[in-house]
């Protein structure tokens, strides 16, 4: 696709499973976002869902591109078949299906990725009520998950080398450059992707967007904030369901082990336990079912042990 001249200034990728409530605010919000843009093309990819998601899509947007995956293939995987079918384009927008960009959000995004050196430009996140949601990241290492163990990720994020959230809110205020962002809305130039290729799919969910990000550094790209997108986040279940909690925390853990040498590796993953351990100790039960996806091969979620037998 990088030899071809674009046909669209920008792909959208909106990636649903299981999205029958969420994809017709999902559709409406596009044309919005979209205003002043020249040209674009949307194609929504679900991934094997068991309800009416690709039915409502196909009914909802009689213009747009619908993939429906014979199999559930993560959010990485949606992600890479959505770009493998569309048309050329100078930039790629992912999305969650759980985002609602703003008005005229996208062309601010597309005009920031002119910058020297950025790849990669993300929106500010607000939730529902409004709220602005911390969704910058500094780059994971030892000091920032004991620091985030012990102090917790708002106290420890005030600190640049205790803390992985950048808790300043002047940071959302200004274009920020940070290690990484929640990955639920980017925009990626076609340069980023060409030189960093498709996103990991070994990841199925969770941390594909930390190892994207950082991989897209390694080869010179950065990733920026950009105040004037804004985007409001519904927020996924990852904080209240179990099985995904273990899921991020476990990805997150082969994540840093891939880049990093046993030592600094075994000593991120006790960084980790204690996280869990304290916060299961108080009760939280997504916690201990964190901490026991990092303790007991058997314990972690299915996915993970079905597709990461590292």
């Amino acid at each position: 696709m990088s030899s071809l001249s674009p046909q669209v200034d920008v792909t959208i990728i909106g990636v649903s499973y299981n999205s029958a409530r969420l994809l017709p605010d999902f559709v409406a919000s596009l044309p919005a976002a979209t205003a002043d843009l020249g040209s674009y093309e949307i194609v929504i990819v679900d991934n094997a869902s068991s309800d009416d998601s690709v039915r409502i899509a196909h009914e909802l947007a009689p213009g747009v591109t619908v993939i429906a995956l014979p199999n559930n293939i993560g959010y990485a995987g949606a992600i890479n078949a959505g770009v493998a079918a569309a048309k050329p384009s100078r930039a790629i927008m992912v999305l969650n299906d759980d985002i609602r960009l703003q008005r005229r959000s996208i062309v601010p995004l597309l005009e920031a990725l002119d910058e020297p050196g950025v790849g990669i430009t993300v929106p500010v996140l607000l939730d529902p009520a409004g709220r602005l949601l911390k969704s910058l990241r500094r780059e994971p290492s030892v000091s920032r998950v004991f620091g985030e163990a012990i102090l917790g990720g708002e106290r420890s994020g005030r600190f640049e080398k205790l803390g992985e959230v950048i808790q300043d809110q002047g940071a959302y205020e200004r274009r920020t450059g940070a290690a990484w962002a929640s990955g639920s809305a980017w925009l990626i130039s076609r340069q980023c992707w060409d030189a960093v290729g498709p996103w990991d799919e070994s990841y199925f969910l969770y941390a594909e967007d930390i190892d994207y990000a950082l991989r897209s550094r390694d080869a010179g790209y950065s990733l920026l904030l950009v105040p004037e997108a804004k985007a409001t986040h519904l927020v996924g279940p990852s904080h209240r369901d179990s099985r995904l909690w273990s899921m991020s925390v476990w990805n997150r853990y082969r994540m840093f082990r891939r880049r990093h040498g046993a030592m600094r590796s075994g000593a991120f993953r006790l960084g980790l336990i204690l996280n869990e351990l304290i916060r299961a100790l108080m009760g939280r039960r997504i916690h201990r079912a964190g901490l026991a996806a990092l303790l007991m091969e058997s314990r972690r979620p299915l996915e993970v042990r079905c597709l990461f037998s590292e």
